[in-house]
C-alpha cells in the first residue's frame, strides 16, 4: 500500500514538474527526462545504428543532405536565440548522415540533432526544397522534444514512473529498445509506431516555419506529401508512421502556409 501510494505521488510530481512548452505551437507537454541524459543515450543509439548500417558513398547526395541539414539547423538555432532559448542550444550538436538503403523511405532525428536520411526517400524529395521538407520535419521533432516526450510516455507505460538512468541500469535492453522506438529509428518502425498523430502534425507545422526561415519554399511541402501519399497506396513508407490521413495533412499544411510564408524571403 505504501509503495503504491509513493508511486502515485511520484507520478503526480513528475506530471507537475515535467510539463514544458513546445516552441512555436505553444502546446504543453510531459517530459521528465533531463535533456543531458536523453542526448547522451541517443548519441550512443545513433552511433550503434550507423555502425550497423551502410553509409552512402555518393558524395553529391551526401553533401546535399549535409548542406540542407545545416541550413535547417541554423534556422532552428536562430529561432532559439530569438526566443530566449540560448541555454538549450548547448545540447544540440548537429550531425547528418545518408544511409544507403533504397527500399527504406524514411529519415529520423534524435535528441541533440543526430540525423539520418535513407536513400529511399530521395526520389520522393526530388530536390533540395523537397529534402528541406523532410529535414525541417525531423529537426522540428528535436526542437519540440518529441523524443523526450515519447520516451517519458513509454517509460511510464512499460517500466513505471522512473528516471532514465535508473531504467538503463535496471533494464538496459528494454530501455534502449524504447529509446530507438521513441526516436523513430528502431527496427520496428511502422509496427511499433514511434510518434502520435499530434506529434507528426506539430512537426509538420514547425517544419514549415524552419524551412521557410532557411529560405526554402514551404509551398513545396504540398506536392511532397502528395507524392508520399501516392506511394502509400501501394506500400506505406515508414516515414508516414502514425501521420495524419493524407487529405487532412495537406489541408492542415495549406492552412499553415500563410504563417510560414511570412518568413520566406522569396515570397
Amino acid at each position: 500500500m505504501f509503495k503504491s501510494k509513493f508511486s502515485a505521488l511520484f507520478l503526480i510530481a513528475i506530471l507537475f514538474i515535467g510539463c514544458s512548452t513546445v516552441p512555436i505551437t505553444g502546446r504543453k507537454q510531459l517530459s521528465f527526462i533531463p535533456q543531458n541524459q536523453l542526448v547522451s543515450s541517443s548519441i550512443e543509439s545513433y552511433h550503434q545504428l550507423l555502425s550497423e548500417s551502410k553509409i552512402s558513398q555518393d558524395a553529391q547526395k551526401k553533401q546535399m543532405v549535409v548542406d540542407v541539414g545545416k541550413k535547417i539547423a541554423a534556422s532552428a538555432e536562430q529561432f532559439m536565440r530569438e526566443n530566449g532559448m540560448e541555454k538549450e542550444l548547448q545540447t544540440y550538436h548537429w550531425e547528418f548522415n545518408l544511409i544507403e538503403d533504397d527500399k527504406t523511405i524514411n529519415a529520423f532525428c534524435m535528441p541533440g540533432g543526430k540525423i539520418a536520411v535513407y536513400t529511399g526517400i530521395l526520389p520522393v524529395t526530388q530536390d533540395e526544397d523537397g529534402l528541406a521538407v523532410v529535414l525541417g520535419h525531423e529537426v522540428a521533432h528535436a526542437l519540440a522534444n518529441h523524443g523526450g516526450e515519447r520516451m517519458s510516455q513509454l517509460l511510464i507505460a512499460q517500466i513505471g514512473a522512473t528516471t532514465l538512468s535508473t531504467a538503463l541500469s535496471s533494464q538496459p535492453g528494454l530501455t534502449r529498445e524504447l529509446l530507438m522506438q521513441a526516436y523513430g529509428a528502431g527496427a520496428n518502425i511502422g509496427v511499433l509506431l514511434p510518434y502520435s498523430r499530434s506529434h507528426e502534425s506539430e512537426a509538420d507545422h514547425i517544419g514549415l516555419i524552419l524551412m521557410a526561415r532557411a529560405d526554402y519554399d514551404p509551398r513545396t511541402a504540398i506536392p511532397f506529401w502528395q507524392r508520399m501519399s501516392n506511394l502509400g497506396e501501394e506500400r506505406p513508407p515508414a516515414f508516414l508512421s502514425t501521420h495524419p490521413a493524407p487529405e487532412k495533412r495537406i489541408q492542415d499544411i495549406r492552412n499553415e502556409l500563410p504563417e510560414a510564408l511570412k518568413y520566406y524571403k522569396q515570397f
